[in-house]
This record gives structure tokens, C-alpha cells and sequence, in this order.
């Protein structure tokens, strides 16, 4: 009797220390805020961000930033001690700035590969990923070039997608940055509603091939989640009960609701920082893997703010401490805060 009260004992232990373990996966996407090297590239309009240039971007400052960027990410990691399984990140130049980011000693146990094209945008800025190769299991990638209807020439960063699995699971991932507000927001609104409907399409296509393949859209959408261009052209919907097969869900649309924000202009916040997920991959009778709300919270979304990260003083007082006002150097990390969700079982 006493034998089995012990077996059964170190099996309670055991079965304890497994549940303790099973954290859920952490899913970013950070928009860097111009993340650029210090080399003038001819192929590109980077010239600003060199040390000849009017921000007199030197190797001084790029290793302020990196780390900078280093801290948020090692933050986010720390918050249940469990670097993030997915990082998608915009607003970074090169390959060169990622493998320094991966390469930080914070980031460094991590073990990140990264996924990055060059994309045509005229800054030189792209989308990228930072994965786990332990967690997702790559099976491949491609930069899908976004197509703007009536503006064959119109260049701007790509989707950048990426697919495998996790725990055995397939998922498909996307990040994109899409075309700024510059003109005004409804004079630019065709743009944006037009990537938002082609990222549609790549997902409809995916889900044909294999329904059960569970998709993450993510990125700097440049809009928020009430905009047509996230709620009708990419269909992310706002309620759960309001998902049909294949819908996305958009966890962000209530926060924005209830007065959050990613990033503030003219004294209001928004939420262009998004991710968004596919009808099965929430909670709706699914099995294994779904979006799960944060152990504090009762939303689905998150937003990653900290003291350190916000403006003490000033114009932009409250706002997100970023690395430039103009050409004058603040030292700060973006103008964004990061986003993120948490997918487990």
C-alpha cells in the first residue's frame, strides 16, 4: 500500500511538472521603426539614416537601438520566461540588422532563424520573421509581391509568408506593412483595402488546399481594426460568434474599443499593429491549438507598453518613446509598442 501511494505520488509530480511546462507559444509582431544600418546603399533611398545624413545615424546610435529593440523582446520573452515562438517584425532594412538582433546575448538562447526577402519598397525598408526552429518547423517561405489595381508600378513591401507546423499542426503565417496614409487617409484607402482583399485571397487559397491548415495574418496595417480595409477587404471580424469557416478574427478591434492603442497621433490612439487569426484556429470547438486570452486579461489581443517605452516630457508626453522627433536623436525604441497573442492548448 505504501508503494503504490509513492508511485502514485511521484506520478502527480511528474504529470504537475509536465502541465507547469506546457506553456502556451507567444506570437509578435513589432514594427521597428526605421531599423536601418549605417551604409549608404545606392540601390535605395537610405541616405538619411547614414553618417553623412541629416540624422547622423552612426554606429553609435544603431547599437543604442539595437539595444533598445534587444530589451523589448527579452521583456516579452520574460513575461512567462518563454522566448516568443514566432516575431514578426517591419520597418528593418537588411538581413545584416536581424542577425544582429538575433545575435544580442539576450536574444542570442533564442536560437531564431530568420525569413527575410528584399522587397522593392524605395526605403529599403522590408517584412521579415524571426522563428524557433525547436517550436515551428519551416517548410517554406515566398514574398509575395501586393498588387495595387489601376497602379502597376506602385511599389511598397511584400507579403512576406512563411508555412510548416507546430506541434504537428499546419500554420501558415503572413506579415506585411501596408501603404502608409500619406495623401489622407480615405485618398489612400483604395491601397490598403487592396492588400487587405489580396491577403484574403492568399488565405481563401490556402484553406482550399487544406482546411485545416490554421493561419496568422500580422503587420503594420496602417488602419485600424474598425477600417474597411482590416474589417471588409481582409473580412477580420470583430465577435467570435460572428466567424463563419474560414473567417479571421480580429482580438484587437475590442481593445481599440475599450481605448487602446499601438501608436498616438494628434492626441488619439490607434491600433494599425495587428494579428489576426483564422476560424479555426479560436475557440469554437477546435481541437489542439487556439488563441487563447492572456492569464490577466479578458481580451485576446495584447499590447506590450513599459515605463521605459513611453515619452516623459514634452509634445509627445505619453506617446511611445521612438528614435527620432525630426533629425533630433531621443534614444527611444519605436513609435509603435509590439503586439501579441498567445496560442496553446
Amino acid at each position: 500500500m505504501k508503494k503504490r501511494v509513492i508511485f502514485t505520488s511521484v506520478l502527480l509530480l511528474v504529470f504537475g511538472a509536465c502541465c507547469f511546462a506546457q506553456k502556451p507559444y507567444k506570437v509578435v509582431f513589432y514594427n521597428l521603426e526605421n531599423f536601418f544600418d549605417t551604409i549608404n546603399d545606392p540601390e535605395t533611398h537610405d541616405d538619411e539614416f547614414t553618417p553623412e545624413g541629416p540624422k547622423k545615424w552612426t554606429e553609435t546610435k544603431y547599437r543604442k537601438k539595437l539595444s533598445n529593440i534587444e530589451r523589448v523582446l527579452f521583456d516579452i520573452a520574460a513575461i512567462d520566461k518563454e522566448y516568443p515562438a514566432v516575431i514578426g517584425v517591419s520597418e528593418v532594412e537588411n538581413r545584416s540588422v536581424l542577425e544582429d538582433i538575433v545575435s544580442t546575448p539576450k536574444m542570442l538562447p533564442g536560437n531564431y532563424r530568420i525569413v527575410h526577402y528584399d522587397s522593392p519598397a524605395p526605403r529599403g525598408v522590408d517584412v521579415a520573421f524571426l522563428y524557433r526552429p525547436d517550436v515551428f518547423k519551416l517548410e517554406g517561405s515566398e514574398a509575395i509581391r501586393t498588387e495595387i489595381p489601376g497602379l502597376p508600378n506602385f511599389r511598397t513591401r511584400d507579403i512576406v509568408t512563411m508555412w510548416g507546423t507546430i506541434e504537428q499542426e499546419p500554420f501558415y503565417f503572413m506579415v506585411a506593412h501596408w501603404p502608409s496614409r500619406l495623401g489622407g487617409k480615405d485618398a489612400s484607402a483604395p491601397r490598403r483595402e487592396a492588400v487587405g482583399a489580396q491577403m484574403r485571397r492568399i488565405a481563401d487559397s490556402v484553406l482550399a488546399v487544406n482546411p485545416a491548415t490554421k493561419i496568422v495574418a500580422m503587420g503594420d496595417f496602417n488602419d485600424d481594426p474598425t477600417d474597411s480595409s482590416i474589417l471588409e477587404a481582409l473580412g477580420a471580424k470583430a465577435k467570435l460568434k460572428e466567424l463563419q469557416e474560414g473567417d479571421f478574427f480580429n482580438p484587437y478591434y475590442a481593445m481599440l474599443r475599450a481605448g487602446m492603442g499601438t501608436l498616438a497621433y494628434g492626441d488619439a490612439w490607434n491600433i494599425f499593429d495587428n494579428i489576426v487569426v483564422t476560424e479555426n484556429l479560436t475557440d469554437s470547438g477546435q481541437q489542439g491549438l487556439k488563441l487563447l486570452r492572456s492569464p490577466d486579461s479578458k481580451f485576446y489581443g495584447n499590447i506590450f507598453r513599459q515605463n521605459y517605452m513611453i515619452q516623459k516630457s514634452g509634445q509627445y508626453k505619453g506617446y511611445p518613446l521612438r528614435t527620432f522627433v525630426g533629425n533630433a536623436f531621443q534614444g527611444g525604441y519605436s513609435d509603435h509598442f509590439p503586439v501579441f497573442i498567445y496560442i496553446g492548448k
